[in-house]
């Protein structure tokens, strides 16, 4: 049964871009392969969307917050333990979505590259950093996302986001390689300093070379 028959006309485009990203990649992904994976016409691409490239914007950051019920339930394992383990859940979480869903993580990249020639995309892309900046220090704070002022965000999120671009852009261009487990990354992160940015960065790191 089509997408369209099952669910509206916006979200069933926004469900055929997503799949039609994994399979053929951000850049190479046509209105009227989005119009065939979804059910639906050229037309309504513009009526609900604007343009294609304003849907697949749409369905590159609709692809990563399927990702936030996944790390929402492992961090929720460890609401009164040190940042270290929260970090670590959420990089476990972080690598599994990466080797599962790479084709996702390669066509984000490509949307990435567009940033110097689309308003929309640098618009788009400034607005996911700040939220997820604050998110990310929130998360490793263990505290509310209006908790975390200016400079916190700016310092504990920035590198963690940085960091975590470099590792998925680094992975995802690399062959895969064969896991050495969770164990060995907790206790590599567990023999640094104990502040946010210490320990987050002890961390990816062990995370990027095991």
């Amino acid at each position: 049964m089509a997408y369209a028959e099952r669910m509206g006309n916006r979200e069933a485009l926004l469900a055929g871009a997503k799949r039609c990203i994994v399979e053929k990649g951000y850049a190479h992904t046509t209105a009227r392969d989005i119009v065939a994976a979804s059910g639906t016409n050229l037309a309504s691409i513009g009526y609900h969307f604007g343009s294609k490239d304003a849907l697949l914007d749409a369905a590159i950051l609709d692809s990563f917050d399927d990702w936030d019920e996944d790390i929402e339930a492992a961090l929720g394992e460890h609401p009164d333990g040190p940042a270290v383990d929260r970090l670590a859940a959420f990089l476990d979480v972080l690598i599994g979505k990466v080797r599962t869903d790479r084709a996702v993580v390669a066509a984000s990249l490509q949307w990435v590259a567009q940033v110097e020639f689309s308003t929309t995309v640098r618009s788009e892309l400034a607005q996911a950093y700040g939220r997820a900046r604050r998110g990310f220090a929130a998360m490793l704070l263990y505290v509310a996302d209006d908790e975390v002022d200016d400079d916190t965000a700016r310092r504990v999120g920035s590198l963690g986001l940085a960091l975590v671009n470099g590792w998925c852009c680094r992975r995802s261009s690399t062959p895969r390689r064969r896991r050495r487990g969770r164990t060995s990354r907790r206790r590599c992160a567990r023999s640094s300093q104990q502040t946010p940015t210490a320990v987050l960065a002890h961390e990816l790191w062990c995370s990027h070379t095991n």
